[in-house]
Formats: C-alpha cells, sequence, structure tokens
C-alpha cells in the first residue's frame, strides 16, 4: 500500500483546471481549416464563326460579270409581298453560279440589241429566306402587302396555289426573277413604307410605277394574270413577255408558267443542293 499522502480536494480541481487549458492551448496551435477550393473557371465558348457559312469557289456577284445589268432586289428592302426586309439579304446583290451568270451575260447582249436591257429582281435565294416565309405564312394577321401583292388570292393559299414554295430553285443558285427596262431606263421613284398599296393587277400607270416595261402585272403579282401565257394579257404586254421568254430561252432558261419573272438555267451546276450562305459578298470565295 502506499505511504503517500492523497492529495487535497483543492488540488485536484486545481489539476482539472489546467488539463482543460492546456487541452484548449493544443487546439487553437491547430491550422485553420482551408476554404474549399473554388472550381476552376470553365473554359469560355468559341466565338461563333466570323465567316459563316460561305458559297462555292464557282458563285459570283452579277455585276462582277456585267456591270450593265440593272438590279433592284426586292427582299432587301421592305417592298415585298412581306412588307420587310427577308432574312439572308444583308445586301441587295444578285448572287448566280458563274454558269448562270455568263449566260445572262449573253441575254443582255441580245436584249440590248434589241433597245431592252435586263434589270433583276432576285437571284441567289438562301433557304432561311425561305424559312422566313413560311413562318410568315403562318401568320394570318400579317397582311399589310396583300393589296399590292395578293389582292384576290387567299394568303392561306400562297403555297398551295404555287406562289411561294419550299425548297425553292433560286437557293441551287442558277434561278431568278427579272424584266426589260428600256434603254436608258425611266427613273424609278423609291418605295416609301406606308404608302397606300395599289393592286400589281391595275393598269401600269396605276400601280407602283416600277421602270419595267410593261409585262401585265408588277413584280411577284400572286395573281393568274401573272401566268406567264395568261390569255387576258394581250398588246405590248404579251409581246413584252414573249422577248423576254425568246432571250432567256436562247440561251438555256426555262419559264415557270405560273411566274412571268421567274427562269431556270437548265444546265444548273448544283440540281440538288440548296445553299444557306447569305446573300452578301463576303460569302463569295
Amino acid at each position: 500500500m502506499s505511504s503517500g499522502r492523497r492529495p487535497s480536494g483543492a488540488a485536484r480541481r486545481l489539476a482539472v483546471v489546467l488539463v482543460a487549458v492546456a487541452a484548449v492551448g493544443a487546439g487553437c496551435q491547430q491550422p485553420a481549416p482551408r476554404p474549399p477550393t473554388p472550381s476552376p473557371p470553365s473554359a469560355p465558348s468559341p466565338p461563333p464563326s466570323a465567316t459563316g457559312p460561305r458559297a462555292p469557289a464557282d458563285f459570283v456577284a452579277l455585276s462582277d460579270v456585267d456591270p450593265s445589268i440593272h438590279t433592284d432586289i426586292r427582299y432587301a428592302t421592305a417592298h415585298n409581298f412581306v412588307g420587310r426586309p427577308i432574312a439572308g439579304y444583308p445586301e441587295p446583290l444578285c448572287l448566280l453560279t458563274r454558269p448562270a451568270a455568263e449566260a445572262l451575260r449573253r441575254v443582255q447582249a441580245a436584249a440590248l440589241a434589241e433597245g431592252r436591257s435586263v434589270k433583276v429582281y432576285d437571284c441567289y435565294r438562301p433557304q432561311r429566306a425561305v424559312d422566313d416565309f413560311v413562318a410568315w405564312a403562318k401568320l394570318p394577321g400579317e397582311q399589310q402587302m396583300k393589296a399590292e401583292f395578293y389582292p384576290d388570292v387567299a394568303k392561306s393559299k400562297l403555297f398551295a396555289d404555287g406562289y411561294v414554295g419550299t425548297p425553292t430553285a433560286h437557293s441551287r443558285g442558277s434561278t431568278l426573277d427579272l424584266t426589260l427596262v428600256p434603254v436608258p431606263p425611266p427613273t424609278q421613284p423609291g418605295y416609301l413604307p406606308g404608302q397606300p398599296p395599289v393592286a400589281c393587277t391595275a393598269p401600269p400607270g396605276q400601280r407602283f410605277p416600277d421602270n419595267s416595261v410593261d409585262m401585265g402585272t408588277g413584280f411577284d403579282c400572286f395573281d393568274p394574270l401573272a401566268h406567264t401565257a395568261d390569255a387576258r394579257v394581250t398588246g405590248a404586254a404579251r409581246a413584252n413577255r414573249e422577248l423576254l421568254r425568246r432571250l432567256m430561252t436562247a440561251q438555256g432558261f426555262q419559264n415557270y408558267p405560273r411566274e412571268w419573272w421567274h427562269y431556270q438555267f437548265t444546265a444548273e451546276p448544283y440540281p440538288r443542293t440548296y445553299f444557306n450562305f447569305p446573300v452578301a459578298r463576303s460569302s463569295l470565295p
């Protein structure tokens, strides 16, 4: 048995306090917990392509092939059956495959010999523009241009009647819409958005003052009167349609019978390809 004395109560209490202090001190000397490591920032998304889709090497601007041909690219403006610029037309240019442009240059030479000049309204049309037409067709309330471009045809029938279609040969790059103008062409007043519309089927002195020769209707007139061979079109208008068809057919173009202005180059290099690059000089190679 031990012969030492047992510690007094005060001594025992002091020992407990010293042990507690030592434990607290040891805890203060432990390293503080590290804050959670933040996740590394995600890599930035690559910027969108600065160029977008590009045209094949054999697409050209018509003005580079024949600068004497006049242009009036309606889908780059508000003067069309939709009433606003169409998607895919940032610039008022006529883009075509080179074979079609060269054939049209020969048409122009023959037209000039007849005292006329070619004027184009539309050439290559990107698929995004066709998609814009389709989206517009599904909005029955948007008919602000009906009185001019389809005065006697219901908007709901424009696709069924063949006036608007998808896909379109225009997207293949060898189809165009055009007319003939006198030489020299008269000045054409600019279109003012909101001006009172006049039916495209009205006589030439009443409808929009296009500087085209009289073709019996205005351009993009969705009406049977615009059918190339409509029997109601006689006199000078009939002769002008026949002249345009003769000039175009001689150089390998074929008319769409429902539209006197629509011609397709039959030897087109892309008969099954529909392009979507925008109508802009930057799209060219």
